[in-house]
């Protein structure tokens, strides 16, 4: 795991990774995309609870 997280470390530090900081960054401080990653985390929250109660249903067969 540390070879991952070295990965993400060097990224981080290059001149694309750091574009990429500066973009999280812009959308981070616009209220309108911060409301829209709000819902989209609100729903894949819902999602997930909602599906965990279910059993895993056989796909049906073809032909």
């Amino acid at each position: 795991m540390s070879g991952l997280f070295a990965k993400i470390k060097q990224f981080s530090r290059s001149p694309q990774g750091q574009r990429a900081i500066a973009s999280v960054r812009r959308a981070a401080s616009d209220p309108r995309k911060r409301e829209q990653a709000g819902g989209m985390l609100r729903r894949l929250r819902g999602r997930r609870a909602a599906s965990a109660p279910r059993a895993c249903r056989p796909s049906p067969r073809l032909g």
